[in-house]
């Protein structure tokens, strides 16, 4: 399961060649070991929902719509997806080694504390009581706990190793259409379960172009793989901000991470039918 990238769009404009380094060329490097391998049999290469060509509609897009992408980050993860499809159609026809890419939408959840990502600048902002900077506060994203894509992947993985999937060559992992919000709804939400209020403060940057508005169909993971949602946006919402609450509070984070891991688990596994 390959997951190793640059995954910052700010980033990406402070450091293009190191972006495309590192997610197209990482892609290429893996896929290479992995054809001279002779014990691999499956690889699943997580990119992001980025790579579609965003048209800016009202639309969830699907497995089939066009690559594309403005920006580095964006324009990195379609490179990546090109270069997967390329390697299956060169170099993997017949091998035993089957590829496939997860489209994963925006994931939020304990333990991220990289610069410019909203979780943690809200969380700062509520711990330090300070105003939270939104640059695009009605901007809509398919939010998804860090847990959801994850148990998708695994489930993925274990399916294609056994056989048990037709042909398709990637997947969309995103919330239901109900649970895509935008930015300024996630920090509503955050606040109310953080147990408070915040001093929302907008300043665009006119120097980092972002979608306005990105939503993903995630109807042919469900149909193969079986794969649902489990906690809608209230319930992922809240996790995330109990988790930053538990760690501000000197909680050992490996038995709180564990115990919310155990709740996912249990309500994931009382949603099947």
């Amino acid at each position: 399961i390959h997951m190793a990238a640059q995954s910052l769009v700010r980033e990406s404009y402070k450091d293009p060649v190191g972006t495309y380094a590192s997610n197209v060329m990482g892609t290429v490097n893996l896929l290479q070991a992995a054809r001279s391998s002779e014990s691999v049999r499956v690889v699943l290469i997580v990119t992001s929902d980025k790579c579609y060509k965003n048209r800016e509609i009202d639309y969830g897009y699907r497995e089939t719509d066009p690559m594309g992408g403005h920006d580095p980050y964006s324009a990195s993860k379609a490179g990546s997806e090109l270069v997967i499809a390329s390697w299956r159609k060169s170099f993997l026809a017949g091998h035993p080694v089957r590829v496939v890419s997860a489209r994963a939408g925006n994931v939020i959840g304990g333990g991220d504390w990289s610069d410019f990502r909203i979780v943690p600048d809200i969380v700062n902002a509520f711990a330090s009581r300070s105003p939270l900077v939104l640059r695009n506060p009605d901007a809509t994203r398919p939010w998804q706990h860090v847990f959801e894509p994850l148990a998708g992947y695994m489930r993925l993985a274990e399916q294609l190793h056994g056989g048990d999937l037709p042909g398709a060559t990637a997947y969309n992992f995103g919330p239901d259409p109900a649970d895509t919000r935008s930015v300024v709804s996630l920090v509503r939400a955050a606040a109310s379960a953080w147990g408070g209020d915040c001093d929302i403060r907008v300043e665009p940057d006119a120097t980092i172009r972002e979608s306005q508005l990105l939503t993903l169909d995630n109807a042919l993971v469900r149909s193969e793989s079986g794969w649902t949602p489990t906690w809608g946006f209230d319930a992922c919402v809240a996790e995330t901000m109990a988790w930053y609450r538990a760690h501000l509070d000197g909680a050992d984070m490996i038995d709180f991470s564990n115990d919310q891991l155990g709740r996912f688990i249990a309500a994931a596994e009382q949603g099947k039918p």
